[in-house]
């Protein structure tokens, strides 16, 4: 539904479309024969404005497709409340490190023989109402599917759900396995169903409940054709319709975006094996300027392999710190430009810019106001800075930006504090580039993957963070960063409590680790910066994730069966 392809075309909303467009990136730089698909959405998600109190609004993120894209020939109809909606596609050229060229479709319902309101179907990303998310869902999973065929994309080996949002594209397959059948021939529908099965992979974002679209059955029946009714009732049954639901019923590789997430998602659909890959970014996309110059120096083939990254061990950490510097002091120079506030170089900085959403309790470092006041006090200087979207609707999330707009107010003068509006891919490199720890504080376990920490760590900026989603397997303590708290804290605790003792947390490895770490002893400080790139930076990229992708769930199956025999391998 949403994907990351340059910072100025808003086409995405979040760490779901950045990861989309890591994954293109890398399909590029690896030569692999992908295609994707996404809606054009012409009034983007939505640009922010935050007032001196931290109240945010909306407004439309309006862009022209035909400044930036190809407009192709072929037209496809899609049904809709029974009537045909046309559409078209918009082509962009994802480039690789040595040419190759990933298209990606973005499909368009503007055309002069629709009505108007089928005519804005693909302008919002995530707006309208249930009946709006619908039938963007049906020109996403059948108009796309539609659309490949008329691009010539007929010999198609696996079709890769990214989220529900996409799995209306399994009743087109069905659809078109079912020609010049009965189609009320139950076993027929049902081998078809099996077909379809079989050459779709699945992955899912998150465990929690509102990233999975349901709508009722009545509301399905408006909106779908009758034949794409009875095909939904027999993968689900007479139930209402669950687009991760059908997902998880239609697809032969399902994965959650990493292990721990994939231990939540078996918990949370026990008869549907899922297996776990886990997230990764795309490096010549987040190295801020100074570090793709470092690793230019000294790793020759960094970008098409960034597993080589693990050479960093090599490089003196005083030239890390060189690069650091220089991507901090672009920090800096940001916030003093667009904040209220001055920051300081050599004032000991610590980041956190993610979606504002209550899970990921972004004012959680505020709970002791006061106890920030003791730490900053001791001769150790200490800023915040922060960004994040809230969704429209998310009045939780809105009123966590109010509160650190609160804290800043409260703590000016002693501890800085800034909030930065707009967040995008460019703004979000230079956040993770430019802080000197990486701060993430969910609930856990509702972190399904978080890529964030994944940029930061590319630039030799440690984590500090609930030991959740990615961070399970990055965390080395006092190697790669911190944890807040430990791996496997009772999450049954009262919120209040839960909240408490994270707070707590959080302060006292401030005081008793991190801080002490970065003023008193910056030499460990600089090579805990040069393993951040050495063991999790060569790791946690979608090169890497794409070829577990290769060999986990693109592959045939009995080739995939002899391997696994062979290798025992397991995600």
């Amino acid at each position: 539904m949403e994907v990351a392809l340059e910072s100025p075309i808003p086409t995405y909303s979040g760490g779901l479309g950045v990861l989309a467009g890591d994954t293109l990136r890398s399909a590029a730089d690896l030569g692999l024969q992908l295609v994707a698909v996404t809606l054009v959405h012409r009034r983007g998600t939505f640009r922010q404005h935050l007032d001196a109190n931290g109240r945010q609004t909306e407004a439309p993120e309006v862009w022209e497709p035909r400044e930036r894209l190809e407009l192709l020939e072929p037209r496809v109809r899609v049904e809709i409340e029974r009537r045909d909606v046309e559409l078209c596609a918009w082509r962009y050229r994802v480039r690789g490190v040595h040419g190759h060229e990933v298209p990606v479709y973005l499909l368009d319902a503007n055309l002069p023989d629709n009505r108007p309101g089928d005519r804005a179907l693909t302008d919002s990303l995530y707006g309208g109402d249930e009946r709006y998310r619908l039938s963007q869902e049906v020109v996403l999973g059948v108009g796309g599917v539609r659309m490949l065929r008329a691009l010539g994309h007929r010999d198609v080996d696996r079709f890769h759900l990214n989220e529900g949002h996409a799995a209306l594209a399994v009743l087109a397959l069905v659809e078109e396995e079912l020609a010049g059948c009965d189609p009320g021939d139950a076993r027929e529908l049902e081998q078809a169903i099996g077909a379809v099965r079989s050459r779709c992979v699945f992955t899912t974002h998150t465990p929690v409940s509102a990233g999975h679209d349901r709508f009722s059955a009545e509301a399905a029946a408006r909106v779908l054709s009758r034949a794409r009714m009875r095909q939904v009732e027999a993968i689900l049954g007479p139930a209402d319709l669950n687009l991760t639901d059908l997902a998880l019923r239609s697809a032969s590789f399902v994965n959650g975006v990493a292990m721990r997430h994939g231990e939540v998602c078996r918990k949370m659909f026990p008869d549907v094996p899922i297996r776990s890959v886990t997230n990764g970014v795309h490096p010549p996309t987040w190295a801020a300027p100074a570090f793709q110059s470092l690793f230019d120096r000294h790793i020759e083939h960094w970008r098409e392999d960034p597993m080589s990254l693990r050479e960093v061990v090599s490089i003196p950490c005083q030239e890390i710190w060189r690069a650091h510097e220089d991507a901090k002091r672009e920090l800096i120079e940001t916030v003093n430009r667009e904040a209220p506030v001055r920051f300081e170089l050599d004032a000991f900085t610590i980041g956190f810019a993610r979606r504002a959403t209550a899970y990921k309790r972004s004012s959680l470092v505020f709970a002791d106001p006061a106890r920030l006041e003791a730490l900053a006090s001791s001769g150790r200087p200490l800023q915040f800075v922060f960004a994040g979207k809230a969704h429209p609707h998310d009045e939780e999330g809105k009123g966590l930006i109010q509160a650190i707009f609160a804290a800043a107010a409260q703590l000016r003068g002693r501890v800085s504090v800034a909030y930065l509006q707009g967040y995008d891919m460019a703004l979000g490199r230079t956040l993770c580039a430019g802080c000197d720890v990486w701060l993430n504080t969910p609930i856990a376990p509702l972190e399904a993957s978080g890529t964030s920490g994944m940029k930061a760590a590319l630039n030799g900026v440690p984590s500090l963070s609930i030991v959740d989603g990615w961070w399970v397997e990055g965390w080395v303590e006092g190697v790669t960063g911190w944890a807040v708290g430990g791996d496997g804290d009772p999450a049954d605790l009262p919120p209040a409590q839960r909240d408490q003792r994270d707070a707590q947390a959080l302060y006292e490895k401030l005081e008793s680790t991190v801080l002490p770490c970065y003023y008193d002893d910056p030499t460990r400080f600089r090579q805990i910066m040069r393993n951040a790139i050495a063991l999790n930076a060569s790791f946690f990229n979608t090169h890497r994730m794409l070829l577990q992708y290769l060999y986990d769930a693109y592959r045939d199956a009995p080739q995939a069966e002899a391997l696994d025999d062979a290798y025992r391998v397991d995600s």
